[in-house]
């Protein structure tokens, strides 16, 4: 995926500075359980407030398996109370169909062209076996503004967070 991909996939009109947050489903979902959790998000999204003040604000299902969530602060800060709302709605759509979205141990990694997910504990072993290389692309689920999203959601494992705790190998690289 591009990021033109990722920019056909947000919304128009919110600020570089947009809050986002990133949840990571254990699973992917179905074609049907995903068009019942947009539902749900926009229900949430067209009545988020923020102290009785409408929150420019948009949440969506993206490949099946991350919840964004976005709220635009130009004009209405999104108080504490609001930001717990959106984490109840994730919480909610966790229990109905028994997933875990806040698993930060879990990795999700693009291996031809398909989301898959790897405990952080099996990451180096995956390297070393050259399953992944430093070249494959990795969810970085901790960005927390809409540029950082449309810049370094996905991004090579040499330039994310991840490079500083694996060690590439020349063997795991000639296995390629």
């Amino acid at each position: 995926m591009h990021n033109q991909e990722l920019l056909q996939l947000l919304p128009q009109g919110f600020s570089d500075n947009t809050r986002v947050w990133v949840y990571q489903s254990s699973r992917a979902f179905i074609e049907k359980e995903a068009n019942e959790i947009n539902e749900q998000l926009y229900q949430f999204y067209a009545q988020w407030q923020s102290h009785g003040d409408k929150v420019n604000g948009w949440a969506k299902l993206l490949f099946r398996q991350f919840i964004v969530v976005m709220a635009d602060e130009t004009d209405i800060m999104v108080s504490g109370c609001s930001t717990d709302s959106s984490v109840r709605i994730v919480k909610s759509i966790e229990r109905q169909y028994d997933v875990n979205f806040f698993d930060r141990m879990m990795l999700t990694f693009l291996v031809n062209s398909k989301a898959e997910m790897l405990p952080f504990s099996q990451v180096q072993y995956a390297i070393d076996k050259g399953y992944i290389n430093q070249d494959t692309p990795v969810f970085n689920n901790i960005v927390t503004t809409r540029k950082e999203l449309e810049d370094n959601w996905l991004v090579p494992i040499k330039e994310s967070w991840l490079s500083g705790k694996v060690t590439f190998n020349d063997v795991a690289e000639k296995n390629r």
